[in-house]
């Protein structure tokens, strides 16, 4: 696998908010991590960039141990973590935010031809290239930040809350290039209290509450079960008419 979560137990101090996690993630993957806020969700993606330190437990890539790394390092191992919010430098132009992305990169022609590729899959930020990124609207900067995160051509990204404070239109357009991004063989982790629109790119998924695991399966299986159906997705569960469908 290239990525696989074994045990892990992690937190803040003397507070545990993961909980004995384990997941696992394959190559060109979608996995969803869904849950009541407060659940633990964001904790386990940072745990996994190297945030937190684990107190128990292994992340593993590609079968070597990452745990104990620094993000940088893990950053340089093909991982990158895309935090909730729109965290883009905003005193500095779209293409300066986009040559930030590539700080790990050394060789200037790579570097170009990155930005090359990351203007083909983004066409409104070469035309806004010389724009301050504080002036772009809130679909424009989530589109630099995964922009950004893609000139490390990683192989793995970790998304924490994509959709959240975007308009519906945009939310459609970012998971567009979501699904854009995965068909080029990019694995994805995505955290995401939008049910409906992650379960629609997902293939597998994990349901958390108090940081412990409570459900392991298919996004197929996760929308045809009554008990979490009805506790967690009340009006959202399948049917063949609705927007899971």
């Amino acid at each position: 696998m290239p990525l696989e979560v074994n045990h892990l137990t992690s937190g803040y101090g003397n507070l545990t908010v993961i909980h004995d996690f384990s997941m696992h993630l394959s190559e060109s993957q979608i996995v969803c991590i869904i849950g009541p806020n407060g659940s633990g969700k964001s904790t386990l993606l940072r745990t996994i960039i190297g945030l937190i330190k684990p107190t128990v437990g292994t992340v593993t890539l590609n079968g070597e141990k990452i745990t104990g790394l620094t993000p940088d390092e893990i950053l340089r191992k093909g991982i990158c973590f895309l935090p909730q919010g729109r965290s883009v430098f905003s005193l500095m132009t779209v293409m300066e935010n986009l040559q930030m992305g590539a700080y790990i990169v050394k060789d200037e022609q790579q570097i170009k031809e990155r930005l090359e590729e990351v203007y083909q899959l983004f066409p409104v930020l070469e035309k806004r290239r010389k724009s301050l990124a504080g002036k772009l609207s809130g679909g424009e900067q989530a589109m630099l930040c995964i922009a950004r995160a893609l000139m490390t051509r990683p192989k793995t990204i970790l998304f924490d809350e994509p959709s959240i404070g975007l308009a519906p239109n945009v939310i459609n357009d970012v998971y567009n290039l979501i699904k854009e991004i995965n068909s080029q063989g990019c694995s994805m982790v995505i955290v995401e209290q939008n049910v409906r629109k992650v379960l629609s790119v997902a293939e597998y998924a994990y349901m958390m509450n108090f940081g412990e695991k409570k459900f392991e399966g298919t996004c197929e299986d996760l929308k045809n079960d009554e008990r979490i159906g009805n506790l967690y997705l009340g009006s959202l569960r399948t049917n063949r008419n609705s927007r899971f469908s």
